[in-house]
């Protein structure tokens, strides 16, 4: 053990290995898995050890957030314009969310204020204001497009897009609810996604037309 290295640490463990055996762990097998000793196991380390990395419990669930979304950031918002960044962002995520589905209830859970989220956040509060949009409306996009698709990846997640039970209702009861729903099909969740992301882009640049107006 060196002199600058704490009692109980790992040499070559980090926060961000500690974050990524979290989600990891998670993904195989689920929130009610993750518990300071089986990922101390999983490390091979001692739950202790942990401690050095994450404080507290929370601060784990708040990193593993981080750790998450970060894999949706691009390298730099405002490289394109803001609806084209916001669109990339929103695919993104999407597919992120897609990938670690256990995630989804953690991040409908809880805010995770760490400062790498918060640098994200003021990233695109700083795009979105460079490009014109008042200042109090940069955090009203922001959380919008961000709750709009966590929204919709917990629905895919939990399997309740319900497409497919609309269409196999009675039709003499519900004529045009089953016919709508057998029109767009079993797969229309994608569809359904681009559709309410154009929608909530379009309404974000209105907004912005009238600041300008």
């Amino acid at each position: 053990m060196t002199a600058h290295r704490a009692r109980g640490q790992r040499a070559g463990l980090t926060r961000q290995a500690v974050l990524e055996a979290a989600v990891r762990l998670v993904d195989r097998e689920g929130m009610k898995a993750l518990s300071m000793r089986r990922l101390g196991a999983e490390l091979g380390v001692e739950a202790m050890t942990l401690y050095h990395y994450v404080p507290n419990k929370t601060a784990l669930l708040d990193g593993m957030i981080e750790q998450v979304v970060a894999e949706a950031v691009p390298p730099q918002f405002g490289a394109a314009t803001w609806r084209e960044d916001l669109r990339a962002y929103a695919h993104a995520l999407m597919a992120v969310l897609a990938a670690h589905p256990h995630a989804v209830p953690l991040l409908l859970s809880r805010p995770a204020m760490t400062p790498r989220n918060l640098r994200t956040m003021e990233a695109v509060v700083t795009m979105l204001h460079e490009a014109g949009f008042p200042l109090r409306r940069t955090l009203d996009i922001l959380y919008s497009l961000t709750g709009f698709v966590v929204g919709q990846a917990a629905a895919q997640a939990g399997g309740v897009d319900g497409g497919g039970e609309l269409a196999a209702l009675d039709q003499d009861a519900y004529p045009l609810l089953v016919a709508a729903a057998r029109e767009a099909g079993e797969d229309a969740a994608g569809e359904r996604f681009e559709f309410a992301l154009d929608a909530l882009l379009s309404g974000f640049e209105r907004e912005l037309a009238l600041t300008r107006a």
